[in-house]
């Protein structure tokens, strides 16, 4: 029922139903860190677990695996924004156990139309800053040459009066853009 809803529509206390045997699995998540997920929800949020609960959970007495499954069942019965809140410090203090949950496959599974529109604008990045500088200094090294060696007159005699007038051109377009950046920026004072 609740197990078989994906995508975005399930909600924080569906996905916690859906993860709770995998979570609960041994060797899952370790007494330091549900000890640590109690206290921030105890910590910044004590509405959601008050002090005498969170003591209950973090009990010694009693297996971790049953308190695991007490807090668990504890949020699921509290309503949506506990199980969100559980979420968000599930991810803080056990990052890759969060990257492997099966409600996130479920999720990743159902939006990976999304992922690929996604993924299709993100091509003209993946070289990063070191490939653009790269390019950039490579241009303008090309253009400082052009521009200090005269070039042979027999060759190209056109080009040195294009390369020539080349600075004078970009110079104006863009002083044009400073002159504007700065107007508007000193209008606002």
């Amino acid at each position: 029922m609740a197990q078989g809803r994906r995508g975005p529509e399930q909600t924080y206390c569906d996905r916690l139903v859906q993860d709770t045997p995998f979570l609960t699995g041994p060797g899952r998540l370790s007494e330091q860190q549900v000890d640590r997920i109690i206290l921030q929800l105890n910590r910044y949020y004590p509405q959601i677990l008050s002090n005498k609960d969170a003591e209950k959970f973090r009990s010694p007495k009693a297996s971790l695996r049953m308190r695991l499954c007490d807090l668990l069942g504890h949020l699921q019965r509290s309503g949506e924004r506990d199980c969100q809140e559980f979420y968000r410090a599930l991810y803080i203090h056990a990052q890759p156990l969060h990257s492997r949950l099966p409600s996130r496959h479920a999720l990743q599974d159902s939006d990976c139309t999304e992922l690929d529109s996604g993924a299709a604008s993100g091509e003209l990045s993946d070289r990063g800053p070191v490939a653009f500088l790269a390019c950039l200094g490579l241009a303008a090294g090309l253009a400082l040459l052009l521009y200090c060696c005269p070039p042979d007159p027999k060759v190209l005699p056109g080009s040195r009066r294009v390369l020539g007038f080349s600075p004078v051109i970009i110079d104006r377009h863009v002083s044009r853009f400073l002159l504007t950046f700065l107007t508007d920026d000193l209008g606002g004072l």
